[in-house]
C-alpha cells in the first residue's frame, strides 16, 4: 500500500494536526485519514480529515512524522496515490494523482474507475 505526500503536502497536513492538537487534549493518535467516497461528478470522492484515533479496522502507517491512516475499503482506490499541495493566487488545496483513476474531474476531487465506479453527479 503506497500513498504518497510530496514535502509540501506533508508541511500542510503537519500544520493541520498541529493546530487541532493545540485544540484538543483528547487526540493521542492523531493523524490524517486519506480516503475515498461515493459523490462528485465522476463518482468517487477524495477525502482528507484530522482524526484523533485510527478506527479498529483502518491500515496505519507513519510517513513524514504523521500518522496515515486508510479505511480497507478505500485502500485499493488509493495505492500509489500522491498527494501534494498548491497554493496561488485565486485558490489553495490539495491535488491527487491517482494511477488507479480512468477519468477525473476538472476540479480534480472527483474520479472514476472503469466498471466500478458508482454513478457521478453532475458538477453544479
Amino acid at each position: 500500500m503506497a500513498v504518497l505526500f510530496t514535502d509540501k503536502a506533508a508541511f500542510r497536513l503537519r500544520t493541520f494536526l498541529r493546530e487541532k492538537s493545540a485544540n484538543s487534549e483528547t487526540l493521542t493518535k492523531k493523524g490524517v485519514r486519506v480516503g475515498v467516497i461515493d459523490g462528485g461528478c465522476n463518482g468517487y470522492e477524495y477525502t482528507l480529515e484530522i482524526i484523533g484515533q485510527p478506527n479498529p479496522d483502518d491500515l496505519i502507517f507513519e510517513q513524514d512524522k504523521m500518522f496515515v491512516y486508510i479505511d480497507p475499503k478505500s485502500a485499493p482506490l488509493l495505492d500509489g496515490i500522491i498527494i501534494d499541495f498548491a497554493e496561488s493566487l485565486t485558490q489553495a488545496g490539495f491535488i491527487f494523482k491517482n494511477p488507479n483513476a480512468t477519468n477525473t474531474c476538472g476540479c480534480g476531487k472527483s474520479f472514476s474507475v472503469g466498471e466500478c465506479t458508482p454513478t457521478g453527479a453532475p458538477c453544479s
